[in-house]
Parts: C-alpha cells; sequence; structure tokens
C-alpha cells in the first residue's frame, strides 16, 4: 500500500496518516518480500511512545547465505554487473524519482521508526537520498578507464572492475540517509548488494528494496535483511563469500567487524565510526552566527549524530557570554512529538539511548562540571524517550564527558586561550571525524583546517557539504570515504592488462 503523497500539515494529519499506513514487515530476497526461514520476528517500537509499530522478520545466518548465494549468482550472471552504465544509470535516476514520488510515506517511516522530527525527514533525509542515488547514477557513464603511457610497443590498460557481494551495515541514527551512501555507488559500479538495516529502524530499507524493484532493479542485486547485529552481522562478517563490508556505526562494533573480515577471507572493510568533534570559536568569529551553529551541531537530530560537535572549544576572553548565547539558542530545541511539524528535536532511539544519556549527565556532575541548563528528562509525549537539550561549561579534557561518545544532546564547553592551545584539545581525542572553526582571520582559518586530524573541517559553518566531497574519518573514526567520486573507488578492483602488440 502506497500513502498519498499529499503533505499532511500538522500532527494530527500526520498521525491520521500514520493509522493508514501498512507496514511492510519482511524480508527482500531474489526481488521479493519473504519471513526469516526461521520464522522468527522482531518487535520494533516507536520512539515517541514507547509502543510497538511493527513485527519484523528477524533474520539470522540462514537467511544470510541464502541472500549471498542469492546475490553472487546475480553478480555472476552479469545482469547487473556486465550491463552498460548507461543502462544502470537509467535505473539508479528511476529508483531516485520513485522516492521523491512516496517522500511523504517514506518520511513517515524514518520519523516513526527513528524517533526524527517529521520536518528534518521531509526536508533532508529524503531528498537527500534521491540525490544521492540520482547522483551516483549521473556520474557512473562519466568515469573513464585508463591507459598507460606505454612504448609503442605495449598497450597498458587500467580498467575498473566491481569487487562483487557488498554487504552494508547501516546505523538506526540516520538509516535512510546512510543506506543511499552505500547503495548509490556500490550499484552504480555493477554490484550486488546485501543491506542490512539496524535492527530498530529497518523499516526505510525495507521500503526501498520494493521501489528499487520498480526501478528496474533485476532480481537479486538488492537484498534487505532486518536483524540483530549479534548473530546477522556477525555472520555477514564472517562470510567467506562477501567481498566487501562497509559499515557505518560504533567504533567498538567496527573493530569487531574488522576482526571478522580477518578471520575470514579478508574482505575489504571500510568503515564510518564514531566522533568526538571540536566545534572551536575565536573571539573575532561572528559570535550570534557560531552560537545558533553550537546549538544545531550537538542537538539536531537529538544529539545522535557522529559528527556532533559535541566539544565546544571557546576563547577564554569570550566564555562567559559565549555560553549564555548557546544556552539561549538551545531553547528553539524543546523536545516535542517527533510528527508535530514544528518539533525540533524529537525522541532518542530508546530506553537504552536514554539511560546512556542520563548516566552521562550524572558523570558530567560527578566529576565537577557546571550544569549551565538542560539535564534533565522532559515527559514531551508519554512513554517517549526524551531528554533536555544539556549544556556543561568548565570541563577540562581529562573528564567523561570530554572524552566519550555521548551520542545524546550533551554539550561540554571547554575554553583555551591560544590558537596551539585549541590546537592541542581539539586533536586530544581517539576520534578524528569532524571539526569546526569560527575565525573571521583567513590565516587562522587555514592554520587550523589544516593541522585538525578530522575527516571533515567546517569553517564558519557546521554540517556543510553535499554528495560531491568525500566524507569520514582519521584514526578510530574510521576508514573509507561515503560521497563524491570517491565513494565509486571503494567499490571496485583495479585490474593492470599488458598487451604486447609485436
Amino acid at each position: 500500500m502506497s500513502v498519498q503523497n499529499t503533505t499532511p500539515r500538522n500532527l494530527q494529519e500526520w498521525q491520521a496518516l500514520a493509522r493508514s499506513l501498512k507496514i511492510e514487515d519482511r524480508a527482500f530476497i531474489n526481488g521479493h518480500y519473504v519471513d526469516a526461514l526461521s520464522g522468527k520476528t522482531r518487535t520494533i517500537h516507536n520512539p515517541a511512545n514507547g509502543e510497538a509499530l511493527a513485527q519484523i522478520a528477524s533474520c539470522g545466518p540462514e537467511d544470510a547465505d541464502r541472500a549471498v548465494r542469492v546475490a553472487r549468482e546475480t553478480f555472476e550472471s552479469g545482469i547487473w554487473s556486465k550491463m552498460p552504465p548507461t543502462e544502470r544509470k537509467k535505473v539508479l535516476v528511476r529508483f531516485a524519482e520513485l522516492i521523491e514520488a512516496h517522500q511523504v510515506e517514506i518520511a513517515l517511516l524514518e520519523s516513526l521508526d527513528a524517533g526524527k522530527p517529521i520536518g528534518d525527514t521531509m526536508a533532508v533525509d529524503v531528498p537527500g537520498a534521491a540525490t544521492t542515488l540520482r547522483w551516483s547514477g549521473e556520474a557512473i557513464d562519466k568515469i573513464y578507464d585508463e591507459v598507460a603511457p606505454t612504448g609503442p610497443g605495449t598497450l597498458g590498460l587500467i580498467t575498473r572492475m566491481p569487487l562483487g557481494v557488498v554487504a552494508a551495515i547501516v546505523p538506526w541514527n540516520f538509516p535512510l540517509s546512510t543506506t543511499a551512501w552505500k547503495l548509490g555507488p556500490a550499484l552504480a559500479t555493477g554490484n550486488s548488494v546485501i543491506l542490512k538495516p539496524a535492527s530498530n529502524t529497518p523499516l526505510t530499507a525495507i521500503k526501498l528494496a520494493g521501489l528499487a524493484k520498480a526501478a528496474g532493479l533485476p532480481d537479486g542485486v538488492l537484498n534487505v535483511l532486518p536483524g540483530p547485529g549479534s548473530s546477522l552481522g556477525k555472520a555477514l562478517g564472517l562470510h567467506m563469500d562477501i567481498d566487501c563490508l562497509t559499515f557505518t556505526g560504533s567504533t567498538a562494533v567496527g573493530k569487531s567487524l574488522t576482526e571478522y573480515a580477518g578471520q575470514s577471507n579478508l574482505k575489504r572493510t571500510f568503515l564510518e565510526l564514531g566522533g568526538k568533534s571540536p566545534n572551536i570559536v575565536f573571539a573575532d568569529a561572528d559570535l550570534d552566527r557560531a552560537a545558533e551553529a553550537a546549538a544545531l551541531a550537538i542537538f539536531y537530530n537529538q544529539g545522535e549524530t557522529c559528527t556532533a560537535g559535541s566539544r565546544l572549544l571557546v576563547e577564554k576572553c569570550i566564555a562567559e557570554a559565549f555560553t549564555q548565547k548557546v544556552r539561549k539558542a538551545a531553547r528553539h530545541f524543546k523536545p516535542g512529538h517527533p510528527q508535530d511539524p514544528n518539533t525540533a528535536m524529537g525522541a532518542l532511539i530508546d530506553r537504552s539511548q536514554f539511560d546512556t544519556v542520563a548516566f552521562y549527565v550524572a558523570k558530567g556532575l560527578e566529576q565537577g562540571a557546571q550544569l549551565v541548563c538542560g539535564g534533565r528528562p522532559v515527559e514531551a509525549v508519554a512513554g517517549g524517550y526524551y531528554y533536555e537539550p544539556t549544556v556543561f561549561r568548565g570541563v577540562t579534557g581529562d573528564m567523561t564527558i570530554a572524552r566519550e561518545e555521548i551520542f545524546g544532546p550533551v554539550l561540554s564547553v571547554m575554553e583555551f586561550e591560544t590558537e596551539e592551545e585549541a590546537l592541542a584539545i581539539a586533536n586530544d581525542s581517539i576520534y578524528g571525524l569532524a571539526a569546526g572553526i569560527w575565525t573571521n582571520n583567513l590565516g587562522r582559518a587555514h592554520r587550523m583546517a589544516r593541522d585538525i586530524y578530522a575527516g571533515s573541517v567546517w569553517v564558519n559553518n557546521y554540517f556543510g557539504g553535499d554528495i560531491t566531497v568525500p566524507f569520514g574519518g582519521f584514526k578510530q573514526s574510521g576508514n573509507g570515504r561515503d560521497k563524491s567520486l570517491h565513494a565509486l573507488d571503494k567499490y571496485c578492483e583495479l585490474k593492470s592488462t599488458w598487451i604486447d602488440l609485436g
């Protein structure tokens, strides 16, 4: 059942639409929706109110074997892997168009599943996913192979070949966006894909599978397996017939998947992992603009963002005044019902994450950080998981809240006096995913951007960029890159062919 693509105007209309929504609850293998071989299901809950949302097929290792076998056979058949790039492009462009045509339904599924504000899923997540798939499709027939600079008696060819079977494991905080980041380049380059969504947010992945088929993607090229990471994710990591594993999620899980790859067939493993990103504000910056951006950097998506600017580094001479500006900006992010178009901050994903946020707030108080605002749960909707925007000041580098990824709406304000001190604090982390710099000094901006160890550096903005620039991290924030033309490279092998012309 497809929901009519007319945008509801208020909470009541979105709720009415949700009640009429028929949720697909099965896996997708070889072009068909199917139950798990075991018959097992798993209840997923609505973060907004804690109520059961659906009973989803709970796939296990036996389903992984079935999907891998199908994906391998499909890949070897050449029906997709050897299809001309111009034809693959047409399918991916149609895929993007179908996502846009089902925008309301997909945005609602994403909001119901993950607790994300419906305004964000409508304006950011769904359009972004369509853009990624369209861009990847449009790019693939513009990537040329190479001819080596040889002498007249030889010909050296360098060609890109699809890897084969790609397993993509995506997280619960941006299920749709990260799925598109994986599917776009992996499919464009001719691979077959097994997609494992997070066990508590599978709905948009399951929906996309049907749309991909409708767009003309051959059966078996995309298979979607909902299920627990502890068994299904491990099975994919250890599988001997998977050529590549691409993962977005926690650093701890990323390490485990790397171990599985080493224990099995040394499959390529590309990881986008955690972060503890510094957002650095100098006294010469546009402070009003920087304060608004600092609040967005940590409270957007309930703080459940790997690139969240969770460490706010502020020049000491403006620290008190600037912290108050951020406190004022935080009021915009009052927790509310995710399906209310006026909500700027929705629900945390589940009780476990809610308890994690509460633990870190208590730890900050215990270690002497000063609570500026927040620090308490909120009952925005009965039964849901909501937490106030929380700001700590007086945070030092040895405090737990300054070192560990919280993945919630908790900001640590730290002070510095010199550019060198700011740089040292920024780089004092096991992570290196992103960083923000706020200054009107062009030389300082260049120096800081050059010397910060992070995959993305934003100067006088936060969360900047689009599909044209790569995304990924340094250090324990991972390897490989999503987005941009560079993402296409990781799903290809380079083959050298040397021809003696006689």
